[in-house]
């Protein structure tokens, strides 16, 4: 049984949910212009774009998209959008939350996760030349998502750095060494959101991505 169901979340709800969201992200860049803060306002529309991807993608290029999966995308790009702004005239919910930053993490590198998951597992359908059993797969879910995850602690600490020698305001944060390893920590704990709910709700994305690959190979 999915969560939803568990819930009595309905899709139209879910789909209603994320449209609130994407609002609320609107809102969030009128809030940084208003207030002067950039950071505000490239995290905001950055999230928008993100969150508007699965409905291209399934508009575009026929890639279904499971309600619950495009409002777990788009819930984790507000949160990150919302920990930016936190409450006007307080600061933002990174520096006074001290869980915030974590929970942030955790659901974006699941959706990191998410993304490597469907893209392999639609390689091991396509071709009987590739074989990734369950425990190698289950493996190589944590190693792509900790891969990222590091690369995004190096973008973090270049454009900190680069905001500092031009005396300007930073739109990402690197808070120290020990910021750095616990964001790891945690992405390791996105990934296995992923292994354990996968399969129910990325099924779909696989199978459309297999059946392109082998549409690609007949050309």
């Amino acid at each position: 049984m999915r969560i939803r169901e568990r819930l009595g979340v309905s899709k139209r709800r879910q789909r209603q949910l994320v449209h609130v969201l994407q609002l609320c992200l609107v809102g969030f860049c009128f809030v940084g212009l208003y207030e002067g803060q950039p950071g505000v306002v490239v995290n905001a529309a950055v999230g928008l774009g993100v969150s508007s991807l699965p409905a291209i993608l399934e508009r575009d290029y026929g890639v279904p998209m499971d309600p619950a999966l495009v409002l777990w995308v788009t819930l984790a790009v507000f949160l990150h959008a919302l920990g930016t702004v936190g409450v006007p005239g307080t600061g933002s919910f990174y520096k006074n939350v001290w869980w915030w930053d974590h929970l942030t993490h955790t659901l974006s590198s699941s959706v990191v996760a998410a993304v490597g998951y469907a893209a392999v597992r639609a390689i091991d359908e396509h071709t009987e030349h590739v074989d990734f059993p369950p425990p190698f797969l289950f493996v190589l879910l944590f190693v792509i998502t900790l891969a990222f995850g590091v690369f995004w602690e190096v973008i973090e600490f270049a454009i900190s750095e680069v905001a500092a020698l031009a005396g300007v305001t930073s739109v990402l944060t690197q808070y120290g060494v020990t910021d750095t390893m616990l964001d790891l920590v945690f992405d390791t704990a996105g990934a296995l959101v992923v292994a354990v709910w996968g399969t129910a709700y990325l099924s779909g994305v696989v199978d459309v991505l297999a059946e392109r690959l082998e549409a690609r190979d007949g050309e």
